[in-house]
């Protein structure tokens, strides 16, 4: 196959601060699970929620 072309797909994880709203990307860890705490917020002294986990394709 000449013309093929190949897909590589990229976990992410999104993450939104409780107290001032600051949505923020990253790539996506083990052990990531929807709706848990997760980290500090770089914004303010809040906990991040995690919001959203999803993947994005790229094709080479």
């Amino acid at each position: 196959m000449i013309f093929s072309k190949k897909k590589i797909t990229t976990a992410y994880t999104v993450e939104k601060c409780t107290k001032c709203g600051t949505l923020t990307k990253r790539k996506f860890h083990d052990g990531d699970v929807l709706f848990t705490k997760s980290t500090k917020c770089n914004s303010c002294d809040g906990l991040t929620r995690i919001e959203k986990i999803f993947g994005e394709t790229i094709e080479q």
